[in-house]
């Protein structure tokens, strides 16, 4: 099973229409905890990076996008896939039931956490990971599941003979690439990453980045980013949103906002001489 049988090409087709429109959104914890009147949209194909410093509430934020709490106020609209009965159809994502939203996170959605281990399960094979997000779209078949965990295996460049194996004998690199198979064998259009290359060597880092790099292009997908890593923005991001106390206070192409900020915050994120 390949990349090009992973994926539905034609649920790609319009990239001219956004594939997740935000407007309004706002949770907060205190005055400037959480994200405040956040609006943008994304659109298939698109690698939105979302940067700032601890407490900025960029997590806040990407824990809204995908579902996981409601805001307080504003809403999140995704464009529904092509096969779907609704296709086309905009999917308000508070006003759709909690199982449609775990729906959607098992199949057209993905989530790589920062530590693996909360995005697996530890207990069992490598290989049933994997096969988990296919059952979720219907595939009972046993070859055709551990044929797809094989597939997998390999491309995120862990060795099949380790299918039967459990994620806790892995390295935490391996694991990490194990997650990202476990979400992406289901061809989703949208995944949402956090801090994907956290608390892993330089070393380790570096081949994770060209592999995510390389499967997002492949793919095409649309990935939202949270990152305080600028250089991991640089490489992976299309586009950047910058926050401070739970506001966007800048956003614009990667390459502008890293070279050339505008933005006093930006400015002082891209330096690294950030102030409390």
């Amino acid at each position: 099973m390949n990349v090009a049988q992973q994926i539905d090409r034609d649920a790609l087709s319009d990239r001219t229409q956004p594939l997740l429109k935000v407007r309004g959104l706002s949770k907060l914890y205190g005055p400037e905890k959480g994200c405040q009147d956040v609006s943008f949209e994304l659109f298939p194909g698109e690698v939105l990076g979302i940067v700032g410093e601890s407490g900025s509430g960029k997590s806040t934020l990407l824990s809204l996008l995908s579902g996981r709490c409601p805001p307080d106020s504003g809403v999140i609209d995704y464009r529904r896939a092509d096969g779907h009965k609704h296709a086309g159809d905009w999917l308000d994502l508070y006003s759709a039931s909690e199982a449609e939203r775990r729906t959607l996170l098992r199949t057209e959605w993905g989530f790589v956490e920062q530590n693996p281990r909360d995005g697996l399960r530890m207990a069992v094979s490598a290989g049933a990971n994997i096969g988990e997000r296919l059952m979720a779209q219907g595939v009972r078949n046993y070859q055709a599941l551990r044929a797809a965990g094989l597939d997998w295996l390999n491309q995120v460049e862990i060795d099949p003979a380790r299918i039967d194996d459990l994620p806790r004998t892995f390295s935490g690199g391996m694991q990490q690439r194990l997650q990202i198979a476990r979400n992406l064998v289901s061809g989703p259009r949208l995944v949402f990453m956090d801090e994907p290359t956290g608390g892993l060597d330089v070393s380790v880092q570096a081949r994770l980045l060209d592999l995510m790099r390389g499967l997002v292009r492949e793919l095409d997908l649309a990935v939202v980013l949270v990152t305080h890593d600028l250089a991991v923005a640089r490489l992976l991001a299309d586009r950047l949103m910058v926050m401070r106390r739970s506001r966007v206070v800048e956003t614009g192409l990667t390459d502008q906002i890293l070279d050339d900020p505008q933005h006093p915050y930006s400015q002082l994120l891209v330096s690294s001489v950030l102030q409390p």
